[in-house]
């Protein structure tokens, strides 16, 4: 029997994508480290780490969507808060966005949480044709 797809695979690929566009798009010639757009529009102040959000913001509310709670939402919050205020210091900011990736911090976490959902959820063959209820004449 071939597996279904999960529900939310095409949109946790394209949040992963667009992550790692804005964490580690490209990849340092020297040294090797990977970054990302987040890193290059940090290096106009203000601007740049603020222009740098609104991906975040998508990734959020996309969370939202798919069925993130508060918590894990709070969490990526905290990430992108993090990114954004220490990002906006000059130079230490610049160098820290090429360590932190919150953008894939956040999609880690939606991951995280729709694999807990999913091993919750019964398998489609382990589900009965019947409705399931705890009324007695339903069950009939």
């Amino acid at each position: 029997m071939a597996t279904q797809p999960h529900a939310h695979d095409a949109d946790l690929a394209r949040l992963r994508r667009l992550a790692e566009t804005m964490d580690s798009a490209y990849k340092l010639p020297v040294v090797g480290v990977r970054m990302g757009w987040d890193s290059i529009l940090g290096l106009v102040p203000v601007v740049g780490d603020t222009l740098a959000l609104l991906p975040s913001a998508y990734i959020m509310k996309e969370s939202y969507r798919m069925g993130a709670p508060k918590g894990v939402l709070a969490r990526m919050a905290v990430n992108a808060g993090i990114d954004y205020v220490i990002g906006s210091v000059p130079l230490v900011g610049d160098l820290f966005d090429i360590g932190w990736k919150s953008k894939l911090r956040n999609v880690d976490l939606l991951e995280k949480h729709l694999q807990k959902q999913a091993a919750k959820a019964p398998r489609a063959g382990d589900v009965e044709g019947r409705m399931s209820s705890h009324h007695p004449t339903l069950n009939n």
